[in-house]
């Protein structure tokens, strides 16, 4: 999807998920399972006040960002709001008619400058195992919310 030329052709999976106890407005978290190889990595966070879209976008942000050199990514998610956010900052095209978690599409847009990403989109509360282990992690920081949001602005 990314036009990055990768220095590796080591693939990274990529598993996120996206949660908001009370949307909009309420605590949100993010969670992330990278695995390359053998190794696997799980990430999460909670902040006090935000969207569920913020959130699924945050894990995947999160995610990219965590790697440090140019991969080639494979992203499982359930959320269509992030590939089609994805595809329409490569395309150079909003992904939402407004303006809406324009920082978060700003920061998408670099990381996908940098590594070359391809998306499969898994079926959310179907059993796939890492997207359900995502889904706990990301609600289990919503629930103990550690920091703010700083580019959610309540409607």
């Amino acid at each position: 999807m990314s036009q990055a030329k990768p220095a590796s052709q080591s693939e990274v999976h990529v598993w996120t998920d996206g949660s908001c106890l009370r949307n909009p407005g309420g605590a949100g978290g993010w969670a992330a399972i990278l695995r390359f190889g053998p190794h696997e990595r799980t990430l999460s966070g909670g902040v006090r006040s935000t969207t569920n879209n913020r959130m699924e976008m945050r894990a995947f942000i999160e995610a990219l960002a965590t790697l440090k050199r140019p991969c080639r990514v494979v992203v499982h998610t359930d959320s269509n709001l992030v590939i089609l956010c994805a595809r329409g900052v490569l395309k150079k095209d909003p992904c939402l008619p407004t303006k809406k978690n324009l920082d978060l599409r700003v920061r998408m847009r670099e990381l996908l400058k940098i590594h070359a990403v391809r998306f499969e989109w898994v079926r959310g509360h179907a059993g796939q195992r890492e997207n359900e282990i995502c889904d706990r992690l990301a609600r289990r920081a919503a629930l103990a919310p550690t920091g703010d949001d700083e580019g959610y602005r309540s409607p």
